[in-house]
């Protein structure tokens, strides 16, 4: 797939105030300062699309980029920050949770994961709740570039064998690099197939 146009459309806390779902979408989370911002950019062509941070946690909405005026990349707030409050970290997973469950045009979760690290109990537990309630997701292994393939080939493995303790099928696993473009034309394509079998809902409903 080639990326031609990619344009920032909303970012909205309120799961009423976000565009009709008549195009597919596809949402990318993780835990905070995993390089999703840096991924997005990456896959869509602009280093500026979507910003980036070194203050972990600064995505606090979900945000709407049109790409090729046929489908939607959608950044959602990352999980696992320890350094906001409580109040703000519950009214985040609330209306993520809302969108991630509801939004009927929602295609897949890509939960990105960093490479370097071997399994973190967060995500495990995330992708488990993303099984519980029956979500398409897939996994991208993120800053593939910072170690030797062998470390992430290794931890890469130790993930799936966690979550071959829940799920019987593994879902589709990417490896990138922000910086290199590593994964950029697997995960296109990917999306590119699952962008096939698309069918505008007919009774969507208003949250």
């Amino acid at each position: 797939m080639i990326i031609k146009t990619a344009t920032f459309v909303c970012s909205n806390t309120q799961i009423s105030a976000l565009p009709v779902p008549t195009m597919p979408e596809y949402a990318f989370i993780g835990r905070s300062n995993v390089g999703k911002s840096s991924l997005i950019n990456m896959l869509v062509n602009q280093h500026g699309l979507a910003k980036t941070s070194q203050r972990p946690g600064k995505t606090q909405l979900i945000n709407h980029f049109l790409i090729n005026e046929k489908w939607y990349i959608v950044d959602l707030p990352g999980y696992g920050y320890a350094k906001v409050s409580k109040t703000s970290r519950e009214k985040w997973e609330k209306f993520i949770r809302a969108y991630i469950t509801k939004r009927e045009s929602l295609q897949c979760v890509f939960v990105l994961i960093d490479s370097r690290l071997e399994p973190q109990g967060i995500d495990i537990e995330f992708c488990y709740w993303l099984g519980e309630k029956q979500i398409p997701f897939s996994l991208i292994f993120t800053k593939a570039d910072k170690q030797g393939m062998t470390t992430t080939q290794k931890n890469v493995a130790a993930f799936k064998k966690k979550l071959g303790e829940f799920f019987e099928e593994i879902p589709a696993t990417f490896i990138s690099s922000a910086e290199k473009g590593t994964g950029k034309e697997e995960v296109l394509n990917f999306i590119y197939e699952v962008n096939k079998d698309f069918v505008v809902p007919t009774d969507y409903k208003k949250f």
